[in-house]
């Protein structure tokens, strides 16, 4: 039966701008809310909606209509109208109790004989002081760890970290996506190259478009459908590197680009094959190159002669990839598997893919000019081969001629959006994890919470065992630190709860809390001790950025649920009973916005100058940016001539302003190092850190097993929190995927809408706080002979589907679905380099199960391949 159209606002209607809350394009909405029961004609200017975009939720207590469309006065990221699937059924992620948006935390839990039953905040925060007091005392901060996402807005963020960082003084924290407080993209890092740099327009203004490890109409719909489809330059040519044919990838082919299907981990070979080309026939950007890139003195200056301890410092100027314009070229053309041959078989890539690639970035036209290339990377590059990959596509770029300059960038294509203003004071030197060289190295809180050093542990909406490698192996240890311990509460009583966890705690086990909107299974299903309900999008005033670091105010319009509450809120409230009021004594969101700006100073989120700017009008830092609406400012936002101006993109020397801020970031108008150039890296594929372990961790052809790697799907978002209760999306169904070659699926009797288990039963797991003394001996061999890597298994099931844009060799599994978790058969032994894990290069054997429902559901998940345009 088709569903009515929605209702339309009365004239007058409340309205708000906002954003959207899922990928980093964020693109812009706007709100009309009205009473129920309020009447009056309709509001003929509000562009039509369909029934998905409409919800009935709470404010101060009386039913409201909402609408959640593109804003139509929208003049940046998604003007016209456009929107993603996803973000065309926001108005059903808010609460309604007449569907599963129901299931919304709305009081704290505190887990009694195994069962969650609701306690007061006041009750809740106590016993949260009185083990955590009793953990800081007897056990040290480093036995006190988070466990926080980095995206969902300032507020939080901020709060979060300065609790952890500040008020506690713990190493032990890690983002939601890695195991330590690490950097994604360290190779774009250590280059000088800051991940969002480039603006949209830069995306739709480049004539050729290198997209690594990402298809951006699966990932980030918008960007591709808005900027890189049309923008400036509509005729622009694609080259995807990525081992699946998806819809993005597709239409870059029916458009004359290319398709690299490389095989996972070896895109630094593709990198620097494409790299030889176009070294050997003169085709690098010589003018750019000598202005921009640094010589290996001024890699050097200012870092003195002591031991270069931070990582950045360490990886510029050791040899084995500190580099200059010279001695690059030679590395490029000295190595034998950079030569076409050897790269094509070991990557999968055939030769003449990778020749017309480089002809594409860099061969120049008969008038001699010079095609503008941009470089975009994302999970599929850096989350394989961590440093080396992103090191190797920052020097491709580079030597092209891009990274400063308008169509002609480097950068993250992202997946989130940018929410991260962290404190100041990470004690990052408290670490016991050293890199080699004895160097500091951020704390692996995986690896802290498996060998039992973890006491008390607060998680902020994040799936920590299904986002993380080897996640059988951390639930195992969450298992066993929390639920199997004999001391559990009996008792609702704070001082008897708080009594019998730290009972626990002094038997080797761990209080875990976690602060979330809905139940996530396994983690506070089955697990938490305490359960926190979290305000979200349209519940509370929230900043934030986009993927070109747009800034914008995600205006309140709904009462949360119950008694949730921002994190924010959460964290001050414990934070003032510690006995730390003074230090976390806000009034408002506002208030927590105001206070963070002064640590965003310096960096590509500074939005310092707004805030002063609010200060001299005499206004809050939420009120000014929500008369910006949802364009909002780029940032960093600077000052000159009495106003406010936004930066399009960074890096460029063209962003010269009378300003006053300059002098305090260097971003805006050069590379982020110390001579403001940019830096050349090699990446040897033979480095051990890398090579030892990708021989280990690949299939064994005996076992019949295959690549198992992970992507996003483009109707899920993240682990299907909302999709699973948002009504339109939930009636199609959001099984887990396995998408196969048919061929392989073939020899393995398997068919489209099969149940199939995939089975690693290797799966590696980094053990114990190994310190870096030699250079070796953080490397996997060294490592597995002093015994710290233990071998485990994983598996997990999916519904297969059959798609020939899938490479041979490789299967493709959805992106943290909570009902199977592919990372559990990937392994939990990080880059030596940087300490992140490498998730997208799992294994397995795929084994039949039988036929899935969705194979006769004509209404559920589309069995369909991905490739169609």
């Amino acid at each position: 039966m088709a569903e009515l159209a929605p209702p339309r606002p009365p004239k007058g209607a409340d309205q708000f701008t906002t954003a959207c809350d899922y990928c980093v394009v964020g693109c812009a909405y706007r709100v009309w809310r009205w009473p129920v029961k309020a009447g009056g004609a309709p509001d003929d200017t509000v562009p039509w909606a369909n029934p998905a975009q409409h919800n009935l939720i709470s404010w101060r207590g009386e039913a409201h209509h909402v609408l959640v469309l593109p804003d139509p006065e929208a003049h940046a990221v998604n003007p016209g109208g456009n929107h993603s699937m996803r973000g065309g059924t926001l108005a059903q992620k808010c609460h309604n109790p007449t569907n599963r948006t129901r299931e919304r935390l709305g009081t704290p839990l505190l887990r009694v004989a195994g069962q969650l039953v609701p306690v007061s905040w006041d009750a809740a925060i106590e016993i949260m002081a009185r083990v955590s007091q009793h953990v800081l005392k007897h056990h040290g901060e480093h036995a006190w760890g988070i466990k926080a996402y980095s995206y969902q807005y300032f507020e939080n963020t901020y709060a979060i970290t300065k609790l952890a960082f500040d008020a506690v003084g713990t190493p032990a924290f890690a983002p939601h996506d890695k195991c330590a407080n690490t950097n994604d993209a360290a190779g774009l890092d250590d280059a000088g190259l800051e991940a969002f740099a480039p603006s949209y327009e830069d995306w739709g203004a480049c004539e050729v478009l290198f997209c690594s490890g990402t298809d951006p109409f699966e990932t980030k719909s918008t960007l591709f459908t808005q900027w890189i489809m049309h923008g400036a330059r509509p005729d622009k040519t694609l080259i995807f590197a990525t081992p699946h044919r998806t819809m993005g990838v597709a239409w870059g082919e029916r458009a004359g680009g290319l398709w690299l299907p490389v095989l996972p981990g070896t895109d630094t070979l593709l990198h620097n094959a494409i790299a030889r080309i176009i070294v050997e026939r003169g085709w690098q950007d010589q003018a750019f190159i000598d202005r921009w890139i640094a010589q290996r003195w001024e890699v050097d200056q200012g870092l003195g002669r002591g031991t270069r301890n931070t990582p950045w410092q360490w990886r510029t100027t050791w040899g084995t990839f500190q580099s200059d314009w010279a001695d690059y070229r030679a590395f490029v053309l000295g190595r034998d598997e950079h030569r076409l041959a050897d790269a094509a078989r070991l990557t999968g890539v055939p030769a003449e893919k990778m020749l017309r690639a480089a002809q594409l970035l860099a061969a120049p036209r008969a008038d001699g000019s010079r095609p503008k290339a941009s470089f975009m990377l994302e999970k599929g590059n850096y989350w394989s081969n961590n440093y080396l990959n992103s090191a190797s596509f920052a020097a491709l770029g580079l030597i092209c001629g891009a990274g400063n300059r308008a169509g002609q960038v480097i950068g993250r294509g992202g997946g989130h959006q940018r929410g991260m203003v962290s404190a100041p004071g990470h004690p990052g030197w408290l670490s016991p994890e050293k890199y080699s060289g004895r160097r500091k190295k951020p704390l692996n809180l995986d690896r802290w919470l498996i060998d039992g050093k973890l006491r008390f542990a607060w998680v902020f909406g994040t799936t920590w065992i299904g986002a993380m490698a080897a996640s059988k192996e951390l639930e195992r240890a969450i298992a066993r630190h929390t639920v199997d311990q004999r001391e559990q509460v009996g008792d609702t009583d704070p001082a008897a709860a708080a009594a019998a966890l730290i009972a626990r705690i002094e038997a080797g086990g761990l209080m875990l809390v976690d602060s979330d909107i809905y139940p996530v299974a396994p983690l506070n299903t089955r697990y938490a001790d305490l359960v926190l309900p979290a305000a979200t999008w349209g519940e509370a005033d929230f900043t934030r950025c986009n993927g070109e670091r747009r800034l914008r105010l995600y205006q309140a319009f709904a009462d949360a649920p119950g008694e949730a509450k921002p994190d924010w809120w959460a964290v001050q409230a414990f934070a003032r009973r510690m006995g730390w009021g003074e230090r976390f004594a806000w009034t408002s969101a506002s208030a927590v916005f105001e206070e963070a700006a002064r640590h965003s100073r310096g960096g590509a989120y500074d939005y310092h100058e707004l805030v002063q700017e609010a200060r001299r009008q005499g206004t809050t830092g939420h009120a000014l940016l929500a008369r910006m609406g949802s364009d909002g400012i780029q940032t960093p936002v600077r000052r000159a001539h009495g106003r406010l101006f936004g930066t399009p993109r960074l890096h460029d020397p063209d962003n010269a302003l009378a300003d006053a801020n300059a002098w305090r970031n260097k971003l805006i108008q050069a590379f982020n190092t110390h001579s403001g150039k940019a830096v050349l890296l090699k990446s040897p594929w033979n480095f051990p850190g890398w090579s030892e372990f990708y021989e280990a961790a690949k299939p064994r052809p005996e076992k019949n097993e295959l690549w198992i790697t992970n992507g996003r799907v483009n109707e899920n978002w993240q682990s299907g929190f909302d999709d699973l209760r948002k009504p339109y999306t939930a009636a199609r169904g959001l099984p887990q995927m396995l998408f196969m070659n048919p061929e392989d699926a073939a020899a393995r009797g398997i068919a489209s809408g099969d149940r199939v288990r995939v089975v690693n039963d290797t799966v590696y797991v980094l053990t114990g706080m190994p310190v870096g003394v030699e250079s070796t001996d953080q490397h996997f061999k060294a490592l597995l002979a002093a015994g710290h890597i233990k071998v485990t298994q994983g598996d997990f099931e999916a519904v297969a589907i059959l798609d020939p844009g899938m490479r041979q060799g490789v299967a493709k599994a959805g992106f943290n679905h909570p009902a199977g978790p592919a990372n559990a058969v990937c392994h939990a032994v990080p880059d030596p380099l940087t300490n992140n894990y490498r998730y997208k290069l799992g294994r397995g054997r795929v084994e039949r199960l039988g036929v899935s429902e969705f194979v006769e559901d004509l209404q559920g998940v589309s069995l369909k391949a991905r490739g169609l345009i």
